[in-house]
């Protein structure tokens, strides 16, 4: 057979996404043209002498005889400057771009560059000629929305340079030439599907600050650590991913839509663009990207998402920043996965997934962390996967083989969602595996109590879990002062410091100093209570006092420090005078 017979083929049968083609020799995961109009498409299955592509967008109107073509890649990204602040699909087509070209709907077919290969940009090399450089080591740098943008080799390129060149350059021109002639540009195509490589795997030991009380005080998440937030239908998922992107302390934003409701997506690309970012003077967009593939886009390209978010994710932690990639909801990737298994006629596992949905899934999650890069520089992709178990059921397959590969879960609760108490992580369902490894930061930079006070915490919500099942029987007051007492230091850790208010100005971010102080002193009040009931005090004149309502109020008023000291002191001073009466 000729090499253009290899390359060049037909369509044989049609089924939905996916296309079965005859007369091509390709290989797994090469990217096809499919039919007149040259959709395109991905080898996901050769058997004999058919070959079974996934096409990325609606087949309907595809004929079996249409002819279909190997362009000999695989499915790659574009990466260079210019990604930043970009709105892509699931193929890293921008969509404000395809817009302004084709109004509200996309034409089938359609391709489009990653990024703007017209826009110029300042190029200052960091090498010179004759210089060594290691395979993907810089040459380079522009100035990209207040970040220095590496240009670096690819990661497969190495060589020494005979040539660098200074000035405003568009990504497609040529800035360098190493001796064997390889020409390095300003962009290069990177394989979804392939991770990109690094030196060395580093230990997680710094935490992503996210502000969010709960999380950093009792469900730590290591920056380059796994994440998962499950829960059925408005606890909250989609507003607690926009508070860690608008408040954690990553570098870079990675956001993936990942076939969620249209609405919903429209809400985020309205959004986004209007925040401040809390860190900076510009816009939280300005070191964003947004990946946007609905529920009512082709499925597969949904399935594609997830791996054209992580690879801009690596790419980034390759410069040396630290990212936070958002997945929206795992969940839907995994029934993309599902209906594209059904087509293959595969042998369904639990539920109908596929089998490999537990492999997916765990190399999904594995191509994050901390590492030390190419460079030589320390860069990190934390993931943060929603999961969307039907009817918030968390035994169900995506939830449990996320569970076995994420060292962080938080759980959100339907019923505490309905009672009003937001953010509705569950504390008695949600674990964090990173905690021992970040207790010495937190130790070092917050407070050296800070891994007793935590645990302390936690050993009186699950004194209050215990309570609350005698009360539901006969009652809290049937109850000892003591144990009464207990439950009432619980609720306040429950309204003060487990609940946080992601729409007030103040409320919405707590520092990691402002949240081992409310903590601290919760329990202080727990403390002073416990002497002051021992001394014969009644119990109701203890929660009567000022300065209980006062540590329930400092969380929302500025100069925080300063209030929670005069708390503290208003503190001191209330509980001398309820003894001094006694």
């Amino acid at each position: 057979m000729s090499n253009e017979n290899k390359v060049e083929g037909e369509v044989y049968r049609v089924s939905g996404p996916l296309v079965i083609a005859k007369g091509l020799e390709s290989q797994m995961y090469n990217v096809i043209k499919v039919g007149d109009e040259q959709l395109l498409g991905e080898v996901i299955k050769i058997s004999g002498e058919k070959t079974f592509i996934q096409v990325y967008e609606d087949t309907t109107g595809i004929k079996p005889g249409e002819p279909v073509k190997d362009t000999e890649q695989p499915l790659s990204v574009e990466l260079g400057p210019g990604i930043l602040s970009s709105i892509y699909d699931g193929l890293q087509r921008p969509l404000p771009n395809l817009k302004e070209k084709q109004g509200d709907f996309i034409t089938r077919g359609t391709q489009a560059d990653g990024v703007s290969h017209s826009e110029m940009w300042e190029f200052s090399p960091k090498v010179s000629e004759g210089d060594e450089v290691a395979a993907g080591g810089v040459v380079g740098t522009v100035e990209e929305k207040g970040f220095e943008h590496k240009i670096m080799l690819p990661p497969e390129k190495s060589g020494v340079v005979k040539e660098v060149k200074e000035g405003e350059f568009t990504v497609e021109d040529t800035v360098a030439v190493l001796e064997d002639g390889y020409e390095v540009k300003m962009s290069h195509q990177w394989s979804i599907r392939e991770p990109r490589p690094y030196k060395k795997k580093l230990e997680p030991t710094v935490p992503l600050v996210t502000g969010q009380r709960i999380l950093d005080g009792l469900f730590p998440i290591a920056k380059g650590g796994a994440a998962a937030i499950p829960g059925g239908f408005g606890t909250g998922k989609t507003v607690t991913q926009h508070q860690l992107a608008k408040w954690s302390d990553a570098d870079i934003i990675i956001f993936i839509g990942c076939g969620e409701r249209g609405n919903e997506m429209t809400e985020v690309l309205k959004e986004f663009p209007e925040l401040e970012d809390p860190h900076s003077d510009s816009k939280l967009m300005d070191r964003t990207v947004l990946i946007a593939n609905t529920s009512n886009m082709p499925v597969a390209a949904r399935e594609a998402s997830i791996y054209t978010g992580i690879t801009i994710a690596e790419y980034f932690r390759d410069q040396g920043y630290s990212v936070a990639l958002m997945a929206d909801s795992t969940s839907r990737w995994a029934e993309a996965m599902r209906e594209i298994s059904s087509r293959l006629e595969e042998m369904p596992g639990e539920r109908g997934f596929p089998a490999y949905l537990a492999s997916r899934l765990a190399a999904f999650y594995e191509r994050g962390g901390r590492v030390t890069t190419n460079c030589d520089e320390t860069g990190s992709v934390t993931t943060i996967g929603a999961v969307s178990p039907p009817g918030g059921d968390f035994t169900e397959p995506v939830t449990q083989n996320t569970l076995r590969v994420v060292q962080t879960f938080w759980a959100l609760d339907k019923d505490l969602a309905n009672k009003r108490h937001f953010p509705a992580i569950s504390w008695t369902d949600s674990y964090s595996g990173y905690e021992d490894s970040l207790s010495g930061w937190f130790e070092e930079n917050v407070s050296d109590k800070w891994t007793e006070t935590v645990k302390e915490t936690k050993d009186l919500l699950q004194q209050d879990e215990k309570l609350q099942e005698t009360v539901q029987l006969v009652g809290s007051d049937a109850l000892p002062e003591g144990k009464q007492l207990k439950l009432e230091v619980a609720r306040m850790v429950k309204e003060f410091f487990l609940q946080q208010n992601a729409f007030h100005d103040i409320d919405t971010f707590s520092s990691p100093e402002k949240t081992f102080k409310i903590l601290e002193s919760i329990l202080e009040f727990g403390e002073k209570a416990e002497e002051a009931l021992e001394d014969g005090v009644d119990l109701e004149e203890i929660t009567g006092i000022e300065s209980r309502t006062l540590l329930g109020e400092v969380r929302f008023r500025e100069n925080f420090g300063e209030r929670i000291e005069a708390v503290e002191e208003k503190m001191e001073e209330d509980f001398e005078e309820l003894r001094g009466g006694k």
